[in-house]
């Protein structure tokens, strides 16, 4: 069963791409960003090649939310990547994720639900998970489409920063299938 809104955010263990093992507990009493991702999807470029996706993630580390981006693609399928080969990729397209888990065997996805990339899930201080879904309302591949976008997932990360209710806490998520 995927993880609820409002319900406690199930924890995980899972290596990041440097062979760190990571946990939610880790960062208890922090705002937490789950950020799906795959170099090969067009709807994951979309926020890349434009840089959002990078600006968002230093936006709100700038303001104390761990963001990390998780890599869930399988061997041999779309956007798999080693680990060293992620981190090339992440200091490539200049990504500032605070680390990259690497769910090679989809634990961690089929856990959470993480359905496609981009798809986003925001835990808040209290360890619930306050978000889950799109990054944005604009299911395009278009980048241009980005600007006139009502973002999610830092409408999300505003609200709570400013101890305000989530105004949307759950929105269908768009893009590629994740490759597990």
């Amino acid at each position: 069963m995927a993880a609820s809104i409002g319900t406690p955010a199930p924890d995980f263990t899972a290596t990041d791409s440097n062979g760190k093992p990571r946990s939610l507990a880790e960062f208890k009493g922090k705002t937490v960003v789950l950020e799906w991702t795959n170099r090969g999807c067009p709807y994951v470029r979309k926020h890349y090649d434009g840089g959002n996706m990078q600006g968002l993630q230093k936006k709100y580390a700038d303001k104390g939310v761990v963001w990390l981006t998780v890599m869930s693609s399988a061997p041999g399928k779309e956007g798999y990547l080693t680990a060293g080969d992620a981190n090339t990729h992440v200091k490539s397209v200049r990504a500032a994720p605070a680390a990259v888990l690497m769910d090679h065997d989809g634990k961690l996805g089929q856990l959470y639900g993480a359905m496609t990339t981009p798809h986003c899930f925001v835990i808040d201080k209290a360890g619930k998970l306050a978000y889950a879904g799109a990054i944005d309302d604009k299911p395009s591949t278009n980048s241009g489409d980005i600007p006139g976008a009502t973002n999610y997932v830092a409408a999300a990360l505003d609200a709570l920063l400013a101890g305000k209710p989530v105004p949307t806490a759950s929105t269908k998520a768009y893009g590629c299938s994740v490759k597990y």
